[in-house]
């Protein structure tokens, strides 16, 4: 129906998901973190101290590594201001965490700035008119992967683009599906289709130029939402996309942006989706609060009341909503990341809660922002 024009179809898509991801044998589990801050903060004198080691000075990765972390996860910008999460800046960063024994997940933001669901500009200088602006992703994700092949960064994972619920490279690509029960309302995503599949041939035209095959993920946030999921995934295959153009269905999950975001609801997503489509899943982001007591702002209302707003309800949370994804009918559960557990700048990391990093920061001193490791650190390490 869609990708009319021939040079859409040059490279056919080819599944990521090995063969034996689906029988008996145990597939990899990822356990990750968010970690694309960190560069920026290390530059800005932020350090980090193991409280488990008499408050030794360690790489935040090294901490977060003794505590379960095999996979790390950075969120690349096309043309940022400064560089910060631009392609050299994640060069950089994935080299490093690599070298150290990290599996690396690229999270492709298509825009200069943040892309979430409020917000996916289309990055400055490219074209805003369907088909030019489709050859420009196309050949930018072929050019990035290609620039970590060269730079000998193998990528497991690749996202393309960051909570799309509401499309990308707006207003071309913007889509919009209504979840209330009464309607059942589909917008606009015949160009969302049109650009993500531009997206994911220049992942094929990466691997024809020699990259290593990624799995490639769609990541939607609200993960509770089957209704969202199953409406959004049917609009997009409804417009053309083929369900082996995407390897891995990805998911944010936060206890504050909504009191229906219950584990319950999380397991029925997962599970339906996994029966549906026979396509693992993870939870790509998610934290927990380490404290919220109203001191800025109100304190927002927890979908899991009973997990208390404490370095110990961050590490209960997580092991839930591992159980729950290992959980997944046929092994199809893949992992769990945690969201930015490092970012001494920015504690509260978007909601209306003080504090949900997994390091308790001091600023007194002058020099040098102070990280001391949190229990937390340690979640990965309570599930096998």
């Amino acid at each position: 129906m869609l990708f009319k024009n021939i040079w859409f179809l040059a490279v056919p898509f080819v599944s990521a998901i090995p063969a034996h991801s689906l029988s008996r044998d145990v597939p990899f589990f990822y356990k990750g973190h968010d970690l694309s801050s960190l560069k920026m903060l290390e530059e800005g004198g932020c350090i980090y101290k193991d409280t488990t080691r008499n408050n030794e000075t360690r790489l935040a990765e090294a901490i977060l590594g003794d505590g379960g972390m095999n996979t790390v996860r950075l969120r690349i910008w096309v043309n940022p201001v400064g560089g910060t999460y631009g392609l050299q800046y994640n060069l950089d960063l994935a080299k490093r965490f690599q070298d150290e024994g990290y599996k690396i997940y690229l999270d492709f933001h298509f825009a200069d700035s943040w892309a979430d669901p409020t917000k996916q500009p289309i990055p400055a200088g490219w074209p805003s008119s369907l088909d030019p602006l489709a050859s420009t992703l196309r050949a930018y994700v072929k050019d990035t992967l290609v620039s970590f092949q060269e730079a000998g960064i193998i990528l497991d994972l690749v996202a393309l683009g960051n909570e799309i619920r509401h499309g990308m490279l707006w207003p071309t690509g913007y889509a919009d599906v209504d979840v209330e029960p009464w309607t059942k309302t589909v917008a606009n995503f015949s160009n969302l289709a049109t650009l993500w599949k531009a997206a994911r041939a220049g992942v094929d035209d990466a691997v024809f130029a020699g990259v290593t095959k990624p799995q490639v993920l769609i990541h939607i946030d609200d993960g509770w939402n089957l209704t969202l999921q199953q409406r959004w995934f049917g609009a997009m295959v409804d417009n053309g996309l083929p369900t082996t153009a995407w390897d891995v269905f990805a998911f944010s999950f936060y206890p504050f942006y909504g009191t229906a975001a219950t584990f319950s609801n999380l397991r029925t997503t997962l599970n339906t989706l996994a029966e549906e489509y026979r396509k693992p899943l993870q939870v790509v982001e998610t934290d927990y609060p380490a404290i919220c007591n109203g001191q800025y702002n109100p304190i927002p209302p927890s979908s899991e009341p009973e997990i208390p707003y404490d370095v110990a309800g961050q590490t209960i949370w997580i092991d839930d909503v591992i159980s729950i994804v290992q959980q997944v009918p046929f092994g199809l559960g893949r992992g769990v990341m945690y969201w930015e557990p490092a970012w001494l700048n920015n504690t509260s990391l978007g909601s209306d809660c003080n504090d949900a990093i997994l390091f308790s920061a001091d600023y007194a001193n002058a020099e040098h922002t102070i990280g001391y490791s949190r229990t937390s650190v340690n979640m990965f390490n309570t599930q096998s």
